[in-house]
């Protein structure tokens, strides 16, 4: 019984190794490969084809192993494989509850903890604005640190 052929695919080929052009055995086959053949990607998983989303190339000796393959399935001498479904993907829990203000240590950490500024961050921005408009913060001089001393050095020397 013949198996689903493995698509090959281009290896990358470094200048300094000649160029030279290397084949591997890839994830599966292109969209435009079973587009060849007049297969959509939901029917080529119902037939156990492997199929790679993210491939755009499409190589005849691909499309010519696939074709071989269909007609031994169709004859009946090959058997088509389980579907095979695309890979669920797991996603992570969000972490960092404390930096996000969701435990009483992180809202104490953010300043959220008086009842005005529960829900809202914004206030924080405003507050930094008008800090940085009077320079009152280290925010507004920072990377002048030096060139105020030096400023003052001066003047106190020119008095």
């Amino acid at each position: 019984m013949a198996s689903v052929p493995k698509p090959l695919v281009k290896t990358p080929a470094k200048i300094t190794h000649g160029g030279v052009v290397k084949w591997k055995y890839g994830r599966g086959f292109s969209i435009g490969e079973l587009r060849a053949l007049g297969l959509s990607v939901d029917q080529a998983r119902l037939l156990g084809i492997p199929v790679d989303e993210r491939r755009e190339t499409s190589w005849p000796q691909n499309i010519e192993a696939l074709r071989k393959w269909l007609i031994d399935l169709l004859e009946g001498r090959a058997q088509a494989p389980d579907p095979t479904y695309p890979k669920l993907v797991k996603v992570k829990r969000k972490s960092g509850r404390a930096f996000r203000g969701l435990t009483s240590a992180g809202r104490k950490s953010r300043g959220l903890v008086s009842t005005k500024f529960r829900e809202t961050h914004n206030y924080k921005y405003k507050k930094k604005a008008k800090e940085r408009r009077l320079k009152k913060r280290h925010e507004a001089t920072k990377g002048l640190g030096n060139l105020l001393r030096i400023s003052r050095i001066i003047n106190e020397g020119s008095k």
